[in-house]
C-alpha cells in the first residue's frame, strides 16, 4: 500500500516542485498562463469529459455529494468563526471551496485512471459554481453574478455544451472530440505547475494561520465525509474519491475573491498556500485512507 500511495503521488509532487522550482529561477508571468488555462485547457477537459458521459443515476447522487461537500463545511465553519469569534468572511470560504482544479483532478487521474476523471471533472463543476455564485454572494455587497454574467464564462458554456449533446444525444464529430480532449490533457499539468508557482509566496508569518486552516481542513471534512457516507449512496470509487474531495486544501481562488472584496486577503493567502504546502503530509494519509476503504 505504501509503494501503491508514493506511486500516485510522485508525479503530482513532482510537477508542483519543478513550477516552484521554475518560478523561482526564471520568474515567469503564470497569469496569461493561468487565463488561457481557465479560458481555454480546462473548458476543453470539461467537455471531452462530460460529452461522452452519458446521464444516470450514480451522476445524480455524486452531485448531490458534491453540493454537501461544499455546503455543509460553510455552515460548520459558520458555527465556529461564531465560537472563536474570528471573522467568517475570510474562514468559511477556505473551507467550502477546496483545491478541486490544480490538485484534484490530477489526483484522481494518477489514483484512479481515466474512468474516473469524468466524476473529478463533475465535482470541480459544481465546486466552481458554486464558487462565483454563492461564494461571491458571501464576499460581495452586490451577490453573485447575474445569469448572463455566469453563462458567457468558458467552464459553464462547456459544461451546458456537453450535457446538450449528451441530453439530445447528438453524436460529436470525432475530430472535434479529438481537438478538444487533446486540448484538455494539456490542462492537468498546467494546473500542478501553477499551484508550484504559487508556492514562492510562502511566508513564515502565515504559518499559525496555515496550521489553523489544515486542521479546520480536515475536521469539516470529516464530518462532511460521514454525512456523505450515511446518506449518500455512491459507488465504492467515487465514495474513495469524496474521502480526498472533502479534506482538500483551499482553492487559489479564494485568495482572488478575497483581495477583489478587500476580506483579510493577507490572511486567505496564508490558507491557501500553507494549506497546499501541508497537503505533502496530508494527502498521503487521506489516499492511504480512501484506497483502504
Amino acid at each position: 500500500m505504501f509503494e501503491k500511495v508514493i506511486g500516485i503521488l510522485f508525479p503530482v509532487f513532482a510537477i508542483v516542485l519543478i513550477g516552484y522550482v521554475i518560478t523561482r529561477r526564471l520568474k515567469p508571468d503564470f497569469k496569461p498562463i493561468n487565463r488561457i488555462n481557465m479560458d481555454v485547457f480546462v473548458p476543453a477537459l470539461i467537455f471531452s469529459s462530460l460529452v461522452t458521459m452519458k446521464p444516470d443515476a450514480t451522476q445524480v447522487t455524486l452531485l448531490a455529494a458534491a453540493a454537501c461537500a461544499v455546503l455543509l463545511p460553510g455552515l460548520l465553519m459558520f458555527a465556529l468563526c461564531r465560537f472563536r469569534k474570528i471573522t467568517f468572511k475570510a474562514w468559511g470560504p477556505p473551507q467550502m471551496f477546496r483545491n478541486s482544479g490544480n490538485l484534484a483532478i490530477p489526483l484522481f487521474s494518477y489514483t484512479f485512471g481515466d474512468t474516473a476523471i469524468g466524476s473529478a471533472v463533475l465535482l470541480f463543476v459544481v465546486s466552481t459554481t458554486l464558487h462565483i455564485t454563492v461564494g461571491m454572494a458571501l464576499l460581495s455587497k452586490k451577490g453573485p453574478l447575474s445569469i448572463q454574467q455566469l453563462v458567457k464564462t468558458p467552464l459553464l458554456l462547456a459544461t451546458l455544451a456537453a450535457l446538450a449533446f449528451n441530453l439530445l444525444e447528438i453524436p460529436v464529430w470525432r475530430p472535434v472530440y479529438e481537438a478538444t480532449k487533446l486540448l484538455g490533457q494539456a490542462s492537468i499539468p498546467v494546473m500542478l505547475l501553477s499551484l508550484g508557482a504559487q508556492m514562492v509566496n510562502l511566508h513564515l508569518a502565515g504559518l499559525r494561520i496555515g496550521l489553523m486552516t489544515t486542521l479546520f481542513s480536515l475536521g469539516t471534512g470529516a464530518i462532511t465525509f460521514a454525512v456523505i457516507y450515511l446518506f449518500i449512496p455512491l459507488p465504492h470509487q467515487q465514495l474513495q474519491m469524496m474521502v480526498l474531495f472533502t479534506m482538500l486544501p483551499p482553492a487559489v481562488m479564494n485568495y482572488l475573491f478575497a483581495e477583489r472584496f478587500d476580506v483579510e486577503p493577507t490572511n486567505v493567502a496564508s490558507m491557501v498556500l500553507f494549506g497546499n504546502f501541508f497537503a505533502v503530509v496530508t494527502l498521503p494519509v487521506l489516499l492511504w485512507g480512501a484506497l483502504a476503504l
